[in-house]
């Protein structure tokens, strides 16, 4: 059970880790479409002109 509870509260969307990279990324000018999920594995950043994907692994604490 307590495990269970741990992996409930990790966060799949919006996490720190993913948010530093996308205000660096918009800064230094580049335009992206978010969590596209008709894409494998729902990548984070999806930079549809240039048909490139980032996905942001954070880590977290249990």
């Amino acid at each position: 059970m307590e495990r269970a509870e741990i992996m409930r509260a990790v966060k799949s969307k919006n996490t720190a880790p993913e948010i530093v990279v996308r205000r660096l990324v918009y800064v230094l000018g580049y335009r992206f479409k978010l969590h596209r999920r008709d894409l494998p594995g729902k990548p984070d950043l999806v930079f549809v002109g240039r048909r490139t994907v980032i996905f942001v692994h954070g880590c977290f604490l249990a």
